[in-house]
């Protein structure tokens, strides 16, 4: 079968982010990723996790092919089908009715920094509002760490995203785990990955 879309970092990152999540979830439950983009992630993690159900979503009909495409590769049977969402809107999904029942994992990989500043505050209220109590919510990607000297690499990409879009860029970790705090979330792990990336797990305040 031919794949519409590939993303070669979405390969590259995909067993560094399944070994965490090996090590952070339960043997089963259920999984709303945000922004799946080609949809490698969806059908890499949900074959990996057959106890798992993942739905896919993204704010763009046009990725609903690559994620269908990319599940029926590896023959991921656990692969819901994909629905258009916008982190902003306080109705998720986007058509249809709102999601009822709760998940366990909400994963968002490489989002924040090629979206305006609002959808980190959309993606923390809607965490918030369909997370399971003991549900984590998880993102990948790079961020600015206030402490932490910034690799040359992230500052060029920085630099590069702001150019293509001034509302767009690299995020500063204290700022996301502001709007995390203002809905009731707390960041619980911080995991430094290849690539000067992270992996951050978030689940509700005590």
């Amino acid at each position: 079968m031919s794949l519409p879309q590939y993303s070669p970092a979405a390969e590259r990152n995909s067993a560094p982010i399944l070994e965490r999540l090996h090590a952070l979830l339960a043997p089963s439950g259920e999984a709303l990723e945000i922004a799946s983009g080609t949809g490698q992630h969806a059908a890499c993690f949900a074959a990996a996790l057959p106890g798992w159900r993942w739905q896919p979503s993204d704010w763009q009909e046009d990725a609903f092919d690559p994620i269908r495409a990319w599940a029926a590769q590896t023959g991921a049977g656990n692969v819901r089908a994909p629905v258009q969402l916008d982190v902003r809107a306080p109705h998720w999904p986007a058509q249809g009715p709102a999601f009822t029942q709760p998940f366990d994992l909400i994963y968002c990989a490489n989002m924040l920094h090629i979206a305006p500043w609002a959808c980190c505050a959309g993606l923390m209220q809607g965490a918030a509002r369909h997370l399971a109590p003991n549900g984590r919510l998880v993102t990948y990607g790079p961020y600015l760490e206030d402490d932490v000297l910034t690799a040359p690499g992230n500052l060029a990409f920085d630099a590069s995203l702001r150019e293509r879009d001034p509302a767009w860029g690299l995020r500063r970790l204290q700022e996301v785990r502001h709007e995390a705090q203002r809905v009731g979330l707390e960041l619980l792990q911080r995991h430094a990955m290849p690539a000067n990336n992270l992996l951050l797990v978030f689940g509700r305040a005590p």
